[in-house]
């Protein structure tokens, strides 16, 4: 795939940072790979703090997100073996990358990378609303950084995207009360007691006298 409209806008991308500094070319790339890692942190401190205050819908989603982006890269791995359409930096022609091209046969579409991110921004959005905008803005940049540093279409990235959210948000809608109710079932859930304003216990004592 050399022509169209992707592919025009991968050559306005990558020609745009041809001239960065090495060392902006090497954050780029390693950007990238730690927007992943911060992602999966995220996921593993919602986690923890579902232990910690009891709450097994919190738990249960963490649990469902990790599976949803197992699935989805399993999904993105599969399309990529059917579609095995070549990297950019490596079709168009005078593609200039700033990171080292993959091998022939790691195939193009859809962006592993972007998939991976969307389904994890996607499940902590879902379990952690007032951490959208940080979150999504993380997912959204992790994606695009893999046509800034060349090694994918804006297509591809778009498709990745669109793959590991729909199998994450599918996971929730679908799962997540039968998951809850297994959790808090199953796994009873110990954490610190909920902690009492002063004067609440002599209140309470008042009152039943």
């Amino acid at each position: 795939m050399t022509g169209g409209v992707s592919a025009d806008l991968y050559r306005t991308v990558t020609d745009g940072v041809a001239d960065v500094p090495h060392w902006a070319a090497f954050l780029g790339e390693a950007a990238t790979e730690a927007g992943l890692v911060v992602l999966g942190l995220l996921l593993l401190w919602t986690g923890r703090r579902g232990l910690r205050r009891t709450d097994p819908r919190l738990v249960a989603g963490v649990l469902l997100t990790g599976a949803a982006t197992v699935a989805a890269y399993g999904l993105s791995e599969s399309l990529k073996l059917v579609v095995d359409q070549e990297r950019p930096c490596r079709a168009v022609p005078g593609a200039d990358a700033l990171a080292a091209c993959p091998p022939p046969g790691d195939w193009s579409f859809p962006s592993n990378h972007a998939t991976l991110a969307v389904a994890l921004a996607t499940g902590l959005v879902w379990l952690w609303p007032r951490a959208a905008a940080a979150v999504v803005t993380a997912g959204a940049a992790t994606a695009a950084l893999r046509v800034v540093i060349g090694v994918h279409y804006p297509h591809d990235v778009l498709a990745g995207a669109a793959l590991g959210a729909a199998v994450t948000a599918a996971a929730m809608l679908v799962a997540l009360p039968a998951v809850t109710s297994l959790v808090a079932a199953r796994f009873p859930l110990r954490g610190r007691p909920p902690r009492q304003r002063p004067g609440s216990a002599r209140r309470a004592g008042t009152g039943s006298s």
